[in-house]
This record gives structure tokens, sequence and C-alpha cells, in this order.
């Protein structure tokens, strides 16, 4: 039997993930494949992890690249923090909330959700509130950049109130690391889990994690194993650190490409990436509201790096979706959940965050919807 080559047609993504990537990832992703013990392999391994440390803001020593997107990292820190019987907050302001309270439910978290309507943050005080009410809780989770909403919730404050109530603060960054300020030691954050495909602009595949020296110890004190053996970084970090005790193959060429993304990530600069992603953003906002559509997250705490968008009365969704893709070469993002149909998820990450890119949706969008 004879299979034709795969021949894929270039994208603009302008989705939720993933981003636009870079050749010279690309280039690394096609690097020669070498064994996972390899000593050329090893030093590309702490390479990552420094630079992650940088991305993050953090001197955390538990900080590596989970093998798994990031619901993977997800996962991973609600499955390690996690013991059967442990109470948990979950705040919810959108479906990456929900989803944080289904996996802490699975493993075996007392979970006690709180929720704010869609497009809206929480503020620290209706956090202090919750604990006072319901706690005392062993972690609080809350998604920093709601991907299906385009809100970005203040964690710092938030960070401030959970360890005055001795709780350790898990935080969810797939879509904010390397687009906004994501500042885990300066905010005190204990977990934090990130994704590759969105601002850092890498294939998907590897969920960037990293834990403070109180989860850490939360994490080696545990009285049961952790669920996942796959997830269980008192195991995986063996092999991060300098035991190379195996634990399972690593994603050879998928770190090669996350090690050439960060290095693109740090010779821009964190600062300037934050504010081109900003001034993207700005000039979307711009555009779009001149064509008459309005953006649906709070005005004081807009993603610059996701725009979640009304669609205009009586226009249809999928088929404005299908012509951007099938006549411009451009991909957007449907709504999900409380915004199924109503909204559209216009994506300004990493590679994809250009004035280039900008242009192209809107112009493309203003021809479609006259």
């Amino acid at each position: 039997m004879m299979i034709e080559a795969i021949k894929i047609q270039p994208r603009m993504l302008m989705g939720p993930g993933p981003s636009d990537v870079n050749p010279r990832v690309l280039a690394a992703l096609a690097q020669p494949t070498v064994g996972h013990l390899d000593g050329q392999f090893l030093v590309i391994l702490n390479q990552v992890r420094e630079m992650l440390q940088a991305v993050f803001q953090t001197k955390n020593t538990l900080t590596l690249a989970v093998s798994g997107t990031g619901s993977a990292g997800m996962e991973t820190c609600v499955d390690d923090l996690i013991e059967p019987g442990d109470a948990m907050l979950v705040c919810i302001a959108g479906v990456f909330g929900q989803r944080m309270k289904d996996v802490a439910q699975r493993a075996g978290a007392r979970v006690t959700a709180i929720e704010v309507p869609w497009g809206q943050v929480f503020t620290a005080d209706q956090v202090r509130e919750a604990i006072a009410k319901h706690g005392p809780f062993k972690v609080v989770g809350i998604v920093h950049a709601e991907t299906s909403t385009g809100a970005l919730q203040p964690i710092e404050a938030i960070g401030r109130v959970v360890h005055d109530a001795g709780a350790l603060i898990l935080v969810d960054t797939v879509t904010s690391l390397a687009g906004v300020e994501v500042n885990v030691d300066g905010w005190g954050i204990d977990a934090c889990y990130s994704g590759t495909q969105k601002c850092l602009s890498c294939p998907p595949g590897l969920s960037p994690v990293t834990f403070s020296a109180a989860a850490e110890k939360v994490i080696a004190t545990r009285k049961t194993k952790v669920q996942s053996w796959y997830l269980d970084m008192n195991m995986v970090r063996q092999y991060w650190g300098s035991e190379r005790l195996y634990h399972h193959t690593a994603p050879i060429n998928m770190i090669y490409a996350l090690h050439e993304s960060l290095r693109l990530v740090l010779e821009e600069g964190l600062q300037k990436r934050w504010a081109r992603h900003m001034q993207c953003h700005l000039r979307l906002k711009e555009k779009l509201e001149a064509m008459g559509i309005r953006f649906l997250a709070d005005a004081d705490h807009r993603l610059p790096m996701l725009n979640t968008v009304s669609i205009p009365d009586g226009v249809d969704d999928s088929a404005v979706r299908k012509r951007l893709l099938e006549e411009y070469g451009i991909e957007i993002g449907a709504g999900l959940g409380a915004f199924k149909g109503k909204a559209w998820r216009i994506g300004l990450m990493g590679e994809s965050a250009t004035e280039r890119h900008v242009d192209a949706v809107t112009s493309a969008l203003k021809a479609i919807l006259r």
C-alpha cells in the first residue's frame, strides 16, 4: 500500500493556540535525535531549566517541562499537591477553571468552587471571604489567563490572601506565560504550569511547570503515592536533576524545540515581548471597534494575547471562520461554554503577535462581513 507524503498548507494561526512557529524552532525539531541520557541532551535539559526559571521569574529548583500539553501540567500540579480528602478551593471564571475543578475531584480533593460571571475576574476580598466561610484549604487554584473568556486575573493580591490563610496557591499560566508578566517568586506562586503552544510559540507537546520550596515539601512528605505514576514529581525530578535516573523517555526533539523557543523569548527580552503583545492588542481593538465589534472581557482585565469578541448580530459564526480559513488561510477560535456561538477568540500569541497578523485578520473580517 502506498500512502502519499503529508502536504500541509500553511495557516496564519490566530486562534487560542497553537500559534505560529518560528523557522528556527522548526529547524531545531529537525536536529538529530539522540538518546535521552546522551551527554549532549543532558546539557540541553539543564539549559531549558535555566531558561524556564528566567521566563517564570523564579529561582525554584523544581522547574522543568512535563512531557505532555498544558493539561498534563495541570494534572501534574494538582495530582502532586493533592491527596485524597484534601480540601481545595477552585476559582472558576471560565472553562479552564471548571477543568481544574474536575481534575481536583478526580484526584480525591474535597473541592469548594467559587465563580464569577464570564469575562470578569476575582477580587482578593472574594477569595478571602470564601476561605473564611469554607476553609481551611490546602490549595487554592486559579487561572491567570482564562482562555475561554479573554480575562486576565490579578494574581499578586490573591496570593497574599492565600498565604495568610496558610494555603498554597496554584496558578494556570498556559496562555499568559511570555505574553504578559508572570512573576512566580514576586507573586508568591507555589505551583505554576503553562504550555508551549501559546506565547512561547513552540509546537504543542510540553508543559513547563515550577514548584516553590513549600510545594516541594508537600510533595516530598505525602502520605500516599501520587495517583499518576507518569506525573509524579518525586520521580520525574530525579531525571531532570543531578541524579539522571531514568523515569520515562523524554520527548527529545520537542525539548530541542522548546530550547530554541526559549532562546527567542530571552533574546527579545521579557519586557519588550510583553509590550509587543499589548501593542498588537491595542491595534486589533482599534480596528475591530471601528467595525462595530465589541470585546466581551472586563475592560480593566483584558488579555492582550487572547481577544474574545462578540459575533455581530445575524452573522453565521462557523461560516465566517470557514471562509477565513479557506479563502484567507487564517484560523481564529470559536467560543467555548457560555460563549459558544456568541464569540470569536482571536489569538495574538508569540510569533502571531505582529502588526501583519492584526491587519490581515481585520481586513479579511471586514471583507467577509461586508
